[in-house]
């Protein structure tokens, strides 16, 4: 299995945080979003090299963080070529570019690199293997306002994905899709089908309900605290909650020795 961090954006809402600095490599209480990730894919055993997938501006930012880290799995940048927001490849082109340039042919698992998130993805693994099928990731989300800017799915009773639906304005399930997904090397020829179609290339999520029209997709229902940090506001409270939890383990920490 390979892993894909979709990091190619070039985060314009969250200027001028992000003019000179991709958004995966901001800092949260002390340590980068991709690293977050990075420990979470660590642990996931099936998984021999993590590929991160960005643009001509920030490949070098990439390398250099590649080379002061110490992972067990094999890290790769791929360069899109892409300069500037406007010429971007988008999240399927992307993924489609990466099959191409490195001959991909493995199961794959797709991650934005923008997320933090509690559930381990091991667990999700897992579950793939379990269910034989494409996997996407879904959550209980209570805010309609939220579900009303999300990917929205219906699901039958064996969790299989009857219906997707990014943004809608009447949502018809409480089920919140984020950019996580297992697919099985046999799929992996559709997203070039997807691509010459005309289908839009941008969100990955855009690619689901074409999916499922296609095979059998079920979707990993994961409890936990999941943070999508898309604009100022949102890296600005990440960061408090994260520094509040490890102020918190470090009180601990400190009293049980001082104990």
């Amino acid at each position: 299995m390979k892993a894909i961090v979709l990091a190619a954006g070039y985060a314009t809402r969250l200027y001028p945080l992000t003019k000179d600095q991709p958004k995966p490599l901001l800092e949260v209480a002390g340590k980068t979003i991709l690293d977050y990730i990075v420990e979470k894919l660590e642990k996931v055993d099936e998984i021999d090299e993590v590929i991160i997938v960005t643009n001509n501006k920030f490949t070098s930012h990439f390398e250099e963080w590649v080379k002061s880290t110490n992972y067990t799995k094999k890290l790769t940048v791929v360069n899109d070529g892409t300069m500037t927001n406007d010429t971007r490849l988008g999240a399927i082109g992307d993924i489609q570019y990466v099959i191409d340039q490195l001959d991909v042919s493995d199961d794959l698992m797709v991650l934005a690199g923008d997320n933090l998130f509690d559930f381990e993805l091991s667990d999700f693994a897992a579950y793939f293997k379990e269910v034989g099928t494409d996997c996407i990731t879904a959550y209980h989300e209570e805010n309609e306002a939220q579900l009303k800017r999300a990917g929205v799915i219906e699901l039958d009773n064996y969790q299989k994905v009857l219906s997707f639906e990014e943004k809608p304005e009447q949502p018809r399930s409480t089920y919140c899709v984020p950019a996580f997904y297992l697919y099985k090397k046999e799929t992996l020829p559709y997203f070039h089908k997807y691509l010459e179609d005309g289908n839009n290339p941008d969100a990955p999520g855009h690619f689901v309900p074409y999916l499922i029209k296609q095979k059998e997709v079920h979707a990993y229902l994961f409890k936990g605290r999941r943070y999508d940090i898309g604009t100022v506001e949102s890296y600005r409270a990440v960061q408090e909650i994260f520094g509040s939890l490890s102020r918190s383990v470090d009180s601990v920490f400190f009293q049980l020795h001082a104990g």
